[in-house]
């Protein structure tokens, strides 16, 4: 089974946040082949801001930044051509007044017929009443 992760969860993977051990469970799950996690290839963007902007932050020096990227890059889930998939974020982005990139990983769940998992709230709430595949984070266990 496919499972889209997005950014927010991805980064969990990488350092120490609020329900990094409910990200690092489901890493767990994909690494003994329950399931597969795919995002659109952006999502090896929005990490890499991340970690810069914790770095600019003082909260990594550079070599963390470097080695937690390679990191990423090791573990990461299939990375998707966001191309096909940018008429329908678009779609979804000005249906709800929300951004396309987030919609990206939505579209891409659409697409595949599978589920969303997010951390962020906010995503989760502009979409949950309507779109049954977001899943939060927090709320997440194998069985969802």
């Amino acid at each position: 089974m496919n499972v889209v992760v997005d950014a927010s969860v991805a980064v969990k993977w990488l350092v120490d946040e609020p329900d990094t051990d409910r990200a690092e469970a489901l890493l767990d799950l994909c690494q003994i082949g329950k399931c597969v996690p795919i995002a659109p290839d952006i999502l090896a963007v929005e990490v890499g801001s991340v970690l810069w902007r914790r770095v600019r932050q003082g909260f990594l020096l550079n070599h963390q930044a470097e080695v937690l990227f390679a990191t990423f890059n090791r573990i990461r889930p299939v990375l998707i051509p966001l191309a096909d998939l940018c008429d329908l974020a678009l779609q979804l982005g000005l249906t709800h007044q929300h951004s396309v990139y987030d919609c990206l990983y939505l579209a891409l769940a659409l697409e595949r017929q599978c589920n969303l998992i997010t951390a962020d709230e906010k995503f989760y709430r502009a979409f949950q009443h309507t779109i049954p595949e977001i899943k939060l984070l927090r709320n997440w266990n194998e069985e969802s």
